[in-house]
């Protein structure tokens, strides 16, 4: 019925469609190869493809259709992103021709981590409360929405921002910024605790969320699930790490992402920047929806365009601190949130999702993805929060060469 619905607005809306699109400038895209044919069938003449390989294509789609390409892409293949969106041809030629870099992300050996800080793991993991994430996620989804061009955007990275700096005030080794994107109006907001070297862990999620196709900077798009769980999920991670007072042995960011649901516009722009600066990121984790239990399994890790050595020690992790849970592995296929972008950087990434794909949270990218449509207590969340802990906490460890 859902597919249906989406077919006949399509339809419906093609001649104003069309119309706009006559008068907007092509866009350069990266899409996954499984899409191509979807995406043809849908646009015809309006996507001109530049390049294939197995399994990114190069695109350029006029600016107008790119909402509907994001709708029908969340519809069909039920990924949040589904694409990335390059500043010029050129970059998005780079990006194929990266392909080591790539394999890198998923391939490149993770470090030799032994789970051997289980004191103060455990410790940790008993401070982390499911209420502060409830609290959190009704805040962020009590704005009219976070897209990331609208002034309620900007409002609600400014709170995740105030609300970060508050937690950690008593730090003098803490700091949050506001990174600023020059093409739209919501920042990314990162937090930092520094370390004794400046190799990097990072954890991260999307501050932006949408609904609709049209007047997306005016819909209500409360993104509870999607992704307002992610950003509670990490702050309770933080509050628990600077209440403990744990001084990292390597540096620690934390970021709320701008623009993911737009083409995973302010990852990309950062995971870029640090390749071209030679920051060494050891592992980055990403949280996008951690608060819908709607599958047989607690956690499912996506292994597609995700370091398959950084999975297989999450799952150890879980086993070991977790061994309650219940999970397993899926594909939730090309930018489908965050992490890809860190794997097209050559850093190894990882997302650990509330349910499969096919079991999704159908609420998503709606005005209905709520708390109440979620776990309204956060129980599920704080499940990834404990993961998040041990994460961090495990691979901060020096690793003797």
């Amino acid at each position: 019925m859902k597919t249906l619905t989406v077919s006949l607005l399509f339809f419906l809306y093609l001649p104003a469609l069309t119309a706009a699109i006559d008068s907007s400038p092509p866009v350069t895209l990266s899409i996954g190869t499984d899409v191509l044919e979807f995406a043809n069938k849908k646009f015809g003449q309006r996507l001109e493809v530049l390049e294939k390989s197995a399994d990114i294509t190069l695109v350029n789609l006029d600016e107008a259709a790119i909402p509907w390409l994001s709708m029908l892409v969340h519809q069909e293949f039920g990924r949040c992103g589904g694409f990335m969106r390059h500043d010029s041809e050129e970059e998005g030629f780079q990006l194929l021709d990266s392909k080591e870099l790539r394999e890198a992300g998923q391939k490149a050996r993770f470090l030799d981590y032994e789970i051997n800080r289980e004191d103060i793991v455990r410790s940790m993991m008993s401070e982390a409360q499911a209420q502060p994430i409830a609290n959190f996620i009704r805040l962020l989804s009590n704005f009219h929405n976070r897209y990331y061009d609208s002034e309620s955007g900007v409002a609600s990275t400014n709170a995740i921002a105030d609300h970060w700096r508050e937690l950690t005030k008593f730090r003098t080794d803490v700091s949050v910024e506001l990174y600023r994107h020059s093409a739209w109006l919501q920042p990314t907001v990162i937090m930092t605790i520094q370390g004794q070297t400046d190799e990097r862990i990072i954890v991260g999620g999307h501050a932006d969320s949408i609904a609709g196709t049209f007047s997306r900077a005016r819909a209500r798009a409360p993104g509870a699930d999607d992704n307002a769980s992610g950003i509670a999920t990490m702050t309770e991670v933080i509050r628990v790490i600077v209440e403990s007072g744990y001084r990292p042995y390597r540096t620690i960011q934390f970021m709320g992402y701008a623009a993911e649901e737009v083409g995973l516009r302010g990852s990309k722009e950062i995971a870029q920047n640090y390749r071209n600066q030679g920051i060494d990121v050891v592992g980055v984790l990403q949280l996008d929806m951690t608060n819908y239990p709607g599958a047989d399994k607690d956690i499912v890790l996506m292994n597609d365009f995700t370091s398959a050595p950084q999975n297989a020690f999450i799952g150890q992790l879980i086993g070991h601190y977790l061994p309650e849970l219940r999970w397993g592995y899926d594909r939730c296929g090309y930018a489908c949130s965050d992490h890809a972008s860190w794997t097209q950087a050559g850093f190894p990434a990882s997302i650990p999702f509330e349910s499969t794909n096919r079991q999704r949270n159908p609420h998503i990218h709606t005005d209905r993805d709520t708390l109440e449509r979620s776990s309204v207590d956060a129980s599920h969340a704080v499940k990834f929060a404990k993961l998040a802990l041990a994460f961090v906490v495990e691979i901060d460890e020096p690793v003797l060469p």
